[in-house]
């Protein structure tokens, strides 16, 4: 079986007011007509009443034919008068009118009236054209126009004061009805004006959110050359740094043992700085604190620098040792590394201290000399010699919120560098259900 067609869903009140607008005049002037063609007898109408009459008939049934053609298939708006409505709105109502007064019967037609005179007058002539209906009516109901007595007189005077008031408030209703639908479409177009800022608003976030995601992919690039640089500078260069200290010492001696003694430290650097540098290129975090804590990592490392240079180096631990974040722990081993580097490239010094101190919500990394010092607040120029030293431990502390400061005295002064950062627990310290802060 096949269906033609889609089904329509429920027909909207706009529409069967529509439909009535169209159809019911015919309807009404049909119904009319016949019923006061049954009453012509009752009512006395004599020949010529009834020849006018069914000459009205025809008259407002090309009346409709016409405004019907006007209207064009177009539906009838609210508040929307034009002149051609306002001609068939008069003449419409002159045709009811005088059939009403041959027949009062004919008043089922002049009805029509009350529900298009809103659509079809001017908004100060609604009431005017109201009330013209409301005798129309009122003649209608106590008996025809013109009343023939007192009885009668009163009669109409009571069903026009009746009649009037409905219309009145059929007027209001109406009025009302207009300003809801007003503020409706009111609403409607405030609704849309919003959804198109709407819409340029979400165009415009979507091309901030392009151009942010391509300052954030830039700042991560950036981010990572740097971070790069600083682990080649700190593993690289400083293992190259001291392979070249040990070689320099195998050309300058004759003895073999203390050549093979250095030559095998310079091997021990080459393959340490080689493993270091690889875990660089991974982001991964140095090897000495791949099983040492970092307190462990600093005495080791300092150790095996003053065992290197000779300097009588010594690391000190205050306060109550934590488990770090590994970015934490990271960071002050590098800083500290590259401290010593400082050292041992510039400051001729003959004692070194490191202290580390756990205090509290902050950890601070202290790395003192006896050297020749020099000015802090004289810009040096980066070379190849000093490298990303001070900048560099500066970028590493900042990096996890934190500040290096650098307090040195020229001519034998000597240098300390404190770095000091937020104490960042290891993650699986915080969850112990002994570690209490």
């Amino acid at each position: 079986m096949t269906t033609v067609g889609a089904a329509r869903g429920p027909v909207s009140v706009d529409e069967r007011w529509e439909q009535f607008h169209r159809r019911g005049p015919y309807a009404l002037l049909a119904l009319s007509t016949v019923i006061s063609a049954l009453s012509m007898d009752a009512f006395d109408m004599p020949r010529t009443e009834r020849y006018l009459a069914g000459a009205l008939v025809v008259l407002a049934v090309v009346l409709q034919l016409c405004w019907d053609l006007t209207r064009d298939g177009r539906p009838m708006r609210r508040r929307d008068p034009t002149a051609a409505g306002l001609v068939y709105y008069v003449l419409r109502t002159v045709i009811a009118f005088v059939l009403t007064w041959l027949n009062p019967l004919f008043a089922i037609y002049a009805v029509l009236g009350y529900f298009d005179s809103g659509h079809l007058l001017p908004k100060r002539a609604v009431r005017a054209g109201l009330f013209v209906y409301a005798v129309i009516m009122s003649g209608s109901q106590s008996g025809g126009l013109p009343p023939q007595d007192v009885l009668q007189w009163a009669l109409f005077a009571g069903l026009l004061l009746l009649n009037g008031s409905l219309t009145l408030v059929f007027a209001h209703l109406d009025r009302r009805e207009s300003e809801v639908a007003a503020e409706r479409a009111a609403t409607i177009t405030q609704l849309e004006q919003a959804n198109a800022r709407l819409e340029q608003a979400l165009a415009e976030n979507a091309g901030l959110h392009a151009q942010l995601l391509v300052q954030a992919r830039e700042a991560g690039v950036a981010d990572e050359r740097r971070r790069l640089a600083a682990e080649i500078h700190d593993t690289i260069a400083q293992g190259l740094t001291g392979i070249i200290a040990q070689l320099q010492v195998v050309t300058a001696t004759s003895d073999p043992e203390l050549a093979r003694a250095h030559l095998t430290r310079a091997a021990t650097l080459a393959r340490h700085s080689l493993g270091e540098a690889r875990r660089s290129v991974q982001n991964l975090g140095p090897t000495a604190l791949d099983h040492d804590t970092l307190a462990e990592a600093l005495k080791k490392t300092v150790a095996e620098w003053a065992e290197r240079t000779g300097v009588d180096a010594r690391f000190t631990v205050t306060g109550t040792e934590e488990p770090l974040h590994d970015e934490v722990a990271a960071t002050l081993l590098r800083i500290a590394q590259e401290a010593l580097a400082n050292t041992a490239r510039h400051a001729a010094a003959r004692r070194a201290g490191v202290t580390l101190s756990y205090m509290g919500d902050e950890i601070t990394l202290d790395v003192r000399d006896d050297g020749r010092g020099f000015d802090p607040l004289v810009l040096r120029p980066r070379s190849g010699a000093n490298g990303f030293g001070l900048d560099g431990m500066r970028a590493r502390a900042e990096r996890i919120a934190g500040t290096v400061t650098v307090e040195s005295e020229e001519g034998g002064g000597g240098t300390a560098v404190s770095a000091r950062v937020p104490l960042v627990r290891h993650a699986a310290a915080d969850h112990h259900p002994d570690r209490r802060r």
